[in-house]
């Protein structure tokens, strides 16, 4: 439920030519805030939809501490994203598909993994929702190497 929500937002950055990455924050079994990749949109390359909901979700509650929300992600968070959620301590986080190129916790820099960090969320790949989530970035950029190329 809340990752097709995800999902919604993934599709709302698309309609604005950003990249289709979407994220809810939940508290209590209820969505408190979204966010979607606002990068080419805003012109700023931190706000991703990790980011934005987080942002929003500050806003609304009026904190700088998560710790008692969840955020659901379309793919998985960059290094950024997964320091930003540490630092807002956000107590689990949960994504579709995995990012080899881009992923800053099952991959790459694996943020969660050094005895340093301040903040652990617990994470939770859904694999159930990997190949939507796969398939809508796909087809995104799909159209963007057409349009680049004329077509």
């Amino acid at each position: 439920m809340f990752m097709n929500q995800a999902f919604n937002s993934a599709l709302r950055a698309a309609a604005h030519d950003d990249v289709p990455i979407g994220a809810v924050i939940v508290r209590n079994g209820k969505i408190i805030a979204r966010g979607e990749n606002q990068v080419q949109k805003k012109k700023n390359p931190t706000l991703h939809a990790e980011i934005v909901a987080i942002n929003r979700a500050c806003k609304k509650l009026e904190t700088k501490f998560l710790d008692d929300c969840d955020i659901y992600v379309t793919l998985e968070p960059c290094a950024m994203c997964a320091t930003a959620i540490s630092l807002a301590r956000i107590r689990g986080v949960y994504y579709a598909a995995a990012d080899e190129k881009g992923g800053g916790i099952a991959h790459n820099a694996k943020i969660y993994e050094t005895d340093k960090h301040l903040w652990r969320p617990t994470v939770t790949q859904l694999p159930e929702y990997a190949a939507t989530s796969a398939k809508m970035l796909r087809e995104f950029f799909a159209i963007r190497r057409k349009q680049k190329n004329g077509e």
